[in-house]
Order: structure tokens, then sequence, then C-alpha cells
């Protein structure tokens, strides 16, 4: 390999043993804290909406794009802050801004001063706090761990997630039922400032060094958000991998749009069923976590990507033939929702590990916002087909589009920059 990025990606993963690098096991906290907490806002946020305000569904979409509006509107440009500042500060800052946003619903509900408004409010807020947090989070790591400990930081970080989708949306229904959402809300405040207190013992265990541009970097914003873009685009590795990326949360979403009403409707699973199919992806996300860096130990992390995604869309596919086979339809998606998210997590951990090592710091934040831009812009876009192929095509068949378009995007992991990763 001439290129020393790669190079340096060519070395092969092998565990260093961060279960005893102080440092993360604090930022492992805060991730975990975070995660948890992040997974019942999803659900008591909508909860509260629902019934304490009767929203409308209109409503409940704005709240649903309040959320995630942020990736899009200023995405790029927190990679441009997230590259010129220590990342640390950013991420505790970016905590305690959440939990003071999200004090404020129980605070307005006490008061009766509680409204839609108020909500698109501290969703949008919120939204725009996580994707600094977010950012910031995927450039710090490698500044916090050696580059052959990124695979096995990545996979405890993500299993850390999975356990967060498996029993955060639990512990969220819980709570509503227990103290209310409004209450709830509350709890999840106090999540973050127990993210923000590990966050605050890392940066002491962990210093981090000022960024500081090059004599050729620019300093005007809107020119260095380009070079984010630019970076991108102009690396055959990282331009693989985003492009791959988005193409899975594009046809994911064409995809998830209308897998609920296949379920209830198509399949006729009530609301156990469903939330047991959910469940179980939370469960091979888990092992997918697990599993990531032995895959990449074994097989190498380009071909470990590339064989998880083959597998992830080619298993995706039994859920829309599952109605052609009623009487075994739950347990073919079951089984089907299991192996997915398993592959699914491989191919991430791989992925973002491969991103972080092929990045100079100097551009990690430009170059992870740009990424955050790319694939989660693709939500909206992938969402909104995937209505409309519902409408005029049917649910069934927009399922098969959604799985053979995930199918589709490992096509970008045979690029000769992804294979030679081993």
């Amino acid at each position: 390999m001439h290129d020393p990025i790669l190079a340096r990606l060519g070395e092969r993963v092998r565990p260093t043993g961060l279960w005893l690098h102080s440092g993360f096991r604090k930022f492992w906290a805060a991730e975990t804290t975070s995660a948890i907490g992040s997974q019942v806002t999803v659900v008591a946020l909508p909860l509260l909406a629902a019934l304490a305000l009767d929203a409308s569904p209109a409503q409940m979409g704005l709240l649903f794009a309040a959320g995630t509006a942020p990736f899009l509107l200023i995405g790029l440009f927190v990679g441009v802050w997230v590259d010129r500042v220590r990342r640390s500060p950013l991420l505790i800052a970016a905590d305690l801004a959440r939990a003071a946003l999200l004090a404020m619903i129980p605070v307005a509900w006490i008061i009766g001063w509680l409204s839609m408004g108020l909500l698109y409010t501290v969703a949008l807020g919120s939204g725009a706090l996580t994707v600094v947090f977010e950012v910031a989070s995927l450039s710090i790591l490698p500044a916090l761990v050696d580059w052959g400990s990124l695979v096995e930081g990545n996979g405890k970080l993500e299993a850390s997630r999975s356990l967060a989708q498996i029993g955060g949306p639990g512990i969220a229904g819980w709570l509503v039922g227990l103290v209310g959402a409004p209450l709830a809300i509350l709890l999840d405040a106090v999540s973050y400032i127990v993210s923000a207190a590990f966050l605050t013992r890392m940066a002491k265990l962990s210093p981090e060094k000022i960024p500081t541009l090059s004599s050729h970097e620019s300093r005007h914003v809107l020119k260095d958000a380009v070079e984010g873009l630019r970076t991108v685009f102009a690396h055959s590795l990282l331009r693989s991998l985003v492009l791959c990326s988005a193409n899975i949360n594009f046809f994911g979403f064409v995809f998830l749009s209308v897998y609920v009403l296949y379920l209830t409707r198509d399949l006729g699973l009530g609301p156990s069923a469903v939330g047991l199919v959910f469940a179980l992806g939370g469960v091979g996300a888990l092992l997918g976590a697990l599993a990531a860096n032995p895959a990449a130990r074994r097989l190498g992390q380009g071909p470990a990507m590339a064989v998880s995604m083959v597998l992830c869309g080619l298993f995706g596919l039994a859920i829309p033939l599952a109605v052609v086979f009623p009487t075994v339809a739950l347990p073919m998606v079951l089984a089907a929702e299991f192996a997915q998210w398993l592959f699914l997590v491989v191919y991430r951990v791989s992925e973002v590990s491969a991103c972080q090592a092929a990045t100079p710091d100097a551009l990690l934040g430009r170059v992870n916002a740009t990424q955050r831009f790319m694939v989660y812009g693709s939500i909206p876009l992938g969402g909104l087909l995937g209505g409309f192929l519902g409408e005029v095509i049917g649910v069934p068949i927009t399922l098969v589009v959604g799985m053979l378009g995930m199918l589709l995007s490992s096509v970008w992991l045979f690029h000769p920059s992804v294979r030679s990763l081993r």
C-alpha cells in the first residue's frame, strides 16, 4: 500500500485490553448513559404529545422532523467547529444543555404552560445538540485509544447502543406508566447530567490537545465545511463507505416506512408480537457488536463489511416472503429481523472504525459531520419514497424494493480500497 493512511489501516486488528483503559471506560460509561437516555426520550416525548396534548398525526410527524432536521441544517458546520476546539468540553456542554432543555418540559407541565410549540422547540434544540455530541464523540475516539483498538472500542460502544435499543423503550414505557411522561423526561434529563460527569472525569484522565489548523487550511467556515465534503469524495475508501451507508439508510427507510403496516395489516400481528420483533432485532444488534471485532480479525475489515451487508440483504428478503407462508410468518420475520441487525451492526462497527482511522485528526470533525449529513439526510427521502411506493405498488412489494436496495448497497464495498482492508 502506497497510501500511508491505508497502510495504517492494513495493520491487523488486535485486542488491546480497553477494559484496562481508564479514559475509555469513562467515555464508554458516558456513551451508555446517554444512549439509554436518548432511547427514553424517543418514546416518552411522542407519548407526552399524544397523551397530554392530543397531538394529530401531522403534529407527530412535525415533532419527528424537528428532532432530525438539524443533521441537514447544521451538520456540516458543526464539523468545522469540532475540528477547531477540544472535543471533550463540547461533549460535556452538549449533555448539560440537553438536560436543561428536557427539564423545561416537566416545569412547563407543572405550571400549565405545556404546548406543542414547546415540544417542537425542545426536539429541535435537543436534535441540534445531539448533532454536536455525535460528531464530537466520533472524532474523539481516535485520540483516546490507539489505532489498533478502534474496532474493539467501537464494538463496545455499539454493544451499549444495542443494549439501550433493547431496554430503553421498555424502561421508557415503564417510567411513563409509573410517574407519567413529564417526570419520565425529567429522569432522562438526569441521565445526561450523569453522562456529563463521566465525561468530565474522562477529560481529566485523558487530556486533549487543542487542534491547530495548518498554514494551508482555511479559516472561513463555509470553505472549511466544503473541505469535509471534498475530503470524503476525493478519498476512495471514505467515498465508498459513506455512499454505501447513505444507500443503506435510504433503502432501509423505504422499508421501515411501511414495515409496521405490513406486520399489523398484512401479517395480522398484534402489538405484543410487533414488540417482540423489534426486541429480537436489538438482541441481534448486541451480538453483532460483540462479533464485529472477531470478524474483522478473522476476515479483515473490508471482507467482513462486504459479507455482512450481502447477508443482511439476503436475510431481509425473507420478511416480504413471509406473507406467502402465513403459518410460519412470525418465525420467518423474527429470524430475519435478528439476522439483519446482527450483520448490519458488524458492518457498522468496522465502517466507523475504518473511517476514523483513514481520516487525519485535523479533519475528523468535518468528515464525521459530512457522513452524518449524507447518511442521516437520506432518512426523510427514503421515508417519503417508501410511503409513496406503499400507496402505488403495495406494502409487500415496497418491502422487496427496500431490501433489494440494501442488498445492492453492498456493491460499494467491493471497491479495491475496501477489499484491501485486512
